[in-house]
């Protein structure tokens, strides 16, 4: 069978890059077998370029480099586009604009699994932008048919701190579990029937034990659907 290209926009953070290129590999190797692993470029980001470009509003200069680093891939060989963030999906409509590959949008095979699973109403967390901003919980209602509840305004400034003070810095601290547990625990008071880790570093803390309803991962989630692309037959068209 032949493999695809898996053009990977990385490097925000590469603690979770890692994990994306670790189990692009193992999912490959398990349905291939033997000594196979994926076919895949990266282009990966000094971090700390993009995070003060996200703190200081300037989304004009961060979509000029995703757009440039998508582009890098394109010319590179890559067969289709993984942005592998959920933050940075805010541009992911220019970003498909300036290239002739297929982007897989993080939030489409998260959305397939929970609605798969007969779920509605979930939980959504993730950095500030994600939570806040309509272009994340936009398209899980708009295209998707779910109800997305977020945190209250004090539980999401302790997800987005713990992210970016702590996760992509390679620390995970127990009583930052805790407090996710907690935050947890009050989306499903108030009715959620699932949560999203709509951010690529929660994986790295929180774990299914840590909540009592089904947690959607979305680095697992969005890595796998990348595979299950690069091994298809010609590439089945990708939802736009």
């Amino acid at each position: 069978m032949s493999q695809k290209v898996i053009g990977l926009v990385g490097g925000m953070s590469w603690e979770s890059s890692a994990e994306y290129y670790r189990i692009i590999n193992e999912r490959v190797r398990d349905r291939l077998g033997g000594l196979h692993s994926a076919r895949c470029l990266m282009w990966s980001f000094d971090f700390a370029e993009i995070e003060a470009l996200q703190h200081a509003d300037r989304w004009d200069d961060a979509t000029a480099l995703m757009i440039e680093a998508a582009q890098r891939l394109e010319r590179g060989g890559a067969d289709f586009v993984v942005i592998c963030t959920n933050t940075m999906h805010r541009m992911a409509g220019q970003v498909q604009a300036a290239i002739g590959l297929p982007l897989l949008h993080i939030a489409d095979p998260t959305a397939d699994r929970i609605r798969a699973a007969g779920l509605r109403r979930v939980g959504l967390l993730g950095t500030a932008f994600t939570m806040e901003q309509d272009f994340y919980k936009g398209r899980l209602v708009e295209r998707h048919g779910l109800e997305v509840l977020v945190p209250g305004e004090e539980d999401r400034a302790v997800v987005h701190r713990v992210i970016y003070d702590e996760l992509v810095q390679g620390r995970v601290e127990e009583a930052s579990r805790q407090a996710y547990r907690e935050v947890i625990a009050r989306l499903v008071e108030r009715g959620a029937e699932a949560v999203i880790l709509g951010c690529t570093e929660i994986m790295l803390l929180v774990r299914p034990e840590d909540s009592p309803v089904p947690l959607y991962d979305t680095t697992t989630i969005h890595a796998e659907a990348a595979v299950d692309l690069a091994l298809s037959e010609y590439g089945a068209a990708i939802p736009g």
